[in-house]
């Protein structure tokens, strides 16, 4: 399988609830870093147990997905009820039709503060 055609799986099997489909496409010994809370999650069993106990009421929509060979990344938008809505760019490593690597950027959109100077320049989303 193209290596953007695994990441948009991966998107849809997570967003299916699908974890036996999510297992199959990630290498038993992926590495996944969230650099923002400075966690890794090493191993499939351990990405795909993060992903099924994640509390529920959240949904996943892909904004895009670019890819260059075996390098993919995508940008998703994650509502989750009563919580607000959170953005993730992900930057991918895909081999033999599994992905073995990851680096995961997580935020709550508008969770940073504007800093004074910047007020401006620029206009709120």
């Amino acid at each position: 399988m193209e290596s953007s055609k695994v990441v948009e799986a991966l998107w849809d099997r997570i967003q299916a609830r699908d974890w036996d489909g999510v297992a199959g496409l990630v290498a038993e010994d992926a590495v996944v870093e969230w650099p923002v809370s400075a966690e890794r999650i090493v191993g499939r069993e351990n990405y795909v147990a993060v992903n099924r106990e994640y509390p529920e009421g959240w949904a996943i929509r892909v904004l895009r997905i670019v890819a260059d060979g075996d390098e993919v990344v995508s940008e998703v938008e994650v509502p989750h009820e009563g919580v607000g809505v959170f953005r993730a760019a992900s930057f991918w490593t895909v081999r033999d039709g599994r992905i073995v690597r990851g680096t995961e950027y997580w935020t709550a959109c508008g969770a940073d503060p504007v800093p004074e100077w910047r007020v401006p320049f620029v206009e709120a989303m």
